[in-house]
């Protein structure tokens, strides 16, 4: 075998090492999903943002909840018994309210207990499919989100405000036509949110948590931690099987030549010194 020959089959090997990678990577969360549904007797889902080295270039990809993430989930769904608890793991930054609001409906429409394991963090869209579920179990470091509309990258509720802190004459035309979307869709949220909220609370914390969630009275990206979500009323606990962090690390970052963070990837106990 001459050196041109080598050559080829050594740039095929570096060539097929991102895609052979992955397939191994899809094959290990494969069976630990098996292993979670063997453990918990459920339907296992995941709802899994996270930028991933897709392609042969390497180039990373950004993903948001989209109409093909809620067709999957909902087929996912379908093909569960009624009889059958759901586990669905959400680390995403939110997305589509379309797409987040069809995953919400059809798993509130779902007749055995439906569990949200939240091990980072579930944003905007994803705190509306929390907020469907049964349970949300969260990591005690993990977060949620409000749940108000963005109106071509603005909050809905602050397009509004500014109708009542300048002249109406003093406003764009453009600006007007988006305060009236801005209307509807927080008004629509607010029907959306109680929807879908779990029916075991009262009217009162319903209608509570459908105004403070959706009704623009923090930032977009406001982390509700797991002690303010037990404040506010939603059915929260911190018992996250071990499994689920195995499961996250297998969606991995894309490598990068200096890592941001690092550490001795071992359990670490107090040393007793003489």
């Amino acid at each position: 075998m001459g050196g041109f020959e080598l050559l080829f089959i050594l740039l095929l090997a570096l060539a097929m090492q991102p895609f052979l990678r992955q397939k191994f990577l899809e094959m290990a969360r494969a069976k630990m999903i098996e292993k979670i549904e063997a453990q918990r007797g459920s339907r296992v889902i995941l709802l899994v943002h996270r930028q991933e080295t897709m392609s042969f270039l390497g180039f990373p990809l950004m993903r948001y909840i989209d109409i093909n993430d809620s067709e999957e989930v909902i087929r996912a769904i379908h093909l569960t018994d009624k009889d059958v608890p759901i586990d669905i793991i959400l680390h995403t930054p939110g997305g589509l309210v379309l797409a987040a609001l069809q995953i919400a409906l059809a798993i509130k429409k779902h007749p055995a207990k439906v569990t949200a394991f939240i091990p980072h963090y579930a944003m905007s869209g994803g705190t509306l499919i929390a907020l469907a579920c049964d349970e949300i179990v969260m990591d005690e470091h993990a977060v949620l989100g409000p749940v108000d509309p963005q109106i071509e990258g603005y909050p809905a509720a602050s397009i509004l405000r500014l109708l009542k802190r300048k002249p109406l004459d003093k406003i764009e035309d453009r600006t007007l036509i988006l305060a009236d979307v801005a209307e509807m869709a927080l008004r629509q949220m607010k029907d959306n949110l109680r929807l879908i909220l779990n029916e075991r609370l009262s009217e009162e914390k319903i209608e509570e948590l459908a105004e403070i969630l959706s009704q623009g009275y923090f930032t977009h990206d406001y982390p509700i931690t797991f002690e303010e979500a037990k404040r506010l009323g939603l059915p929260v606990s911190k018992e996250m099987p071990i499994e689920i962090y195995q499961l996250m690390k297998l969606f991995p970052q894309p490598t990068r030549s200096f890592p941001s963070v690092e550490y001795l990837p071992l359990p670490k106990k107090k040393i007793e010194r003489a």
